[in-house]
C-alpha cells in the first residue's frame, strides 16, 4: 500500500513551490511537449528536478534524504487504460529505500481502488523485490512479489498497469507479470467505477521494506535517486459499436488474455514469482483464502 503521497500522512506541500520549481526548469529547456505537462510534484519539490536525457527525452530524478523524499502525480484520472513508465532505481546500496508507481482512487480511504508496483530496495549485490497490491472497494491484501530477470538499477526499463472491464495486467518491459481478474460476478470486489490518479514517490520505510525490517537505511549513501521518464497513458479502447470499456457486453472476448500474455505469465511465475498470497498457507487456514484464489485454482 503506497501511503506516503496520501493527504492522511502529510505529504501534500506547498504546490506552489512545485509550480514555481517547473516554471523555472521550463524556461531552460526547448520548447515541446514535455514530461512536467504530464504530472505535477505534490511533495518533496526541494528533492526533485526535471531534466533532459538525451535531445529529445526528459526525465524526472526524484531524491530522497533524511528529511525528505519526493512525490509526484499525473494531472489526470482514468477509469481503464494502460499507463507506462520508464524508471531507473537507486542504484548501490538501497536497502529500506522504496520506489513506486501506482494509481489509486480519490475517494474515501474505506472503499479506495488501488493498484500499486512498489520497489523494495536491498543492500548492493542483492535483488530488489517488485511488490504488487490491489485494492477494490477498500479491499487490499492481495500482494505478490517478484525478481526481474534484470538489474533495474543499471538502465531504464518499461513497467506497465493495464487496466480493464476483465482483467488487471502488470507488464515489465512488455511481458505480463501478474493478472488480476475480474470476479466481481462472484463476489470479488473489482475496480469498476472509480477513476484513480497514477502517483510515483521515492521514500524511506525501513520499517518494513528490506528483510522485513532487518535491515535499516543507511544514511551515508544519501542522497538516494530514482529516475523516471517516458510517462505515456492511453485510454481503453472497447470492441467496435460499443460507447465505452465499461459497456463492454460480459461475453466479450475483447479483453482475453492473448496466447502469448498466457506464456509469459507462467513464465514469470515459474521463475521469478517470490510470493503469492494465494498460496501463503501460514497466513490463511485452507478454508480462509480469498475467494478469487479458490476461483483461480478453479481455472475460471
Amino acid at each position: 500500500m503506497a501511503l506516503p503521497c496520501s493527504p492522511t500522512r502529510h505529504c501534500s506541500l506547498l504546490l506552489l513551490v512545485a509550480g514555481v520549481l517547473l516554471l523555472l526548469v521550463g524556461s531552460m529547456r526547448p520548447c515541446a511537449a514535455t514530461l512536467d505537462e504530464d504530472i505535477e510534484l505534490i511533495w518533496g519539490a526541494s528533492h526533485t528536478y526535471f531534466f533532459m536525457d538525451g535531445p529529445d527525452t526528459e526525465s524526472l530524478a526524484l531524491s530522497l534524504d533524511e528529511q525528505q523524499g519526493s512525490c509526484f502525480r499525473s494531472k489526470n484520472t482514468y477509469l481503464y487504460g494502460t499507463i507506462s513508465m520508464d524508471i531507473k532505481l537507486v542504484e548501490g546500496n538501497s536497502a529500506g529505500v522504496v520506489a513506486t508507481i501506482y494509481t489509486i482512487s480519490e475517494g474515501p480511504w474505506s472503499y479506495h481502488d488501488e493498484i500499486d508496483l512498489e520497489f523494495l530496495g536491498n543492500v548492493s549485490g542483492q535483488p530488489i523485490t517488485l511488490h504488487t497490491n490491489v485494492f477494490a472497494n477498500g479491499v487490499g491484501g492481495r500482494e505478490q512479489q517478484f525478481y526481474l530477470w534484470f538489474d533495474p538499477t543499471a538502465d531504464y526499463h518499461t513497467y506497465t498497469i493495464e487496466w480493464n472491464p476483465k482483467y488487471i495486467l502488470i507488464r515489465v518491459d512488455g511481458k505480463a507479470i501478474r493478472a488480476f481478474k475480474n470476479y466481481e460476478d462472484q463476489g470479488v470486489s473489482y475496480p469498476t467505477w472509480q477513476q484513480q490518479r497514477v502517483y510515483g514517490s521515492l521514500w524511506d520505510a525501513d520499517e518494513w521494506a528490506t528483510q522485513g525490517g532487518a535491515i535499516k537505511t543507511d544514511w551515508s549513501n544519501a542522497p538516494f535517486v530514482a529516475y523516471y521518464r517516458n510517462y505515456n497513458t492511453t485510454w481503453c479502447r472497447p470492441s467496435p459499436g460499443v460507447s465505452w470499456c465499461g459497456a463492454e457486453p460480459k461475453d466479450s472476448p475483447r479483453f482475453d488474455l492473448d496466447q502469448q500474455t498466457l506464456t509469459d505469465l507462467q513464465w514469470v511465475n515459474a521463475n521469478y514469482r517470490i510470493y503469492d498470497y494465494c498460496t501463503d498457507h501460514k497466513r490463511f487456514n485452507e478454508s480462509e483464502f480469498p475467494k478469487e484464489c479458490y476461483l483461480q485454482r478453479a481455472g475460471l
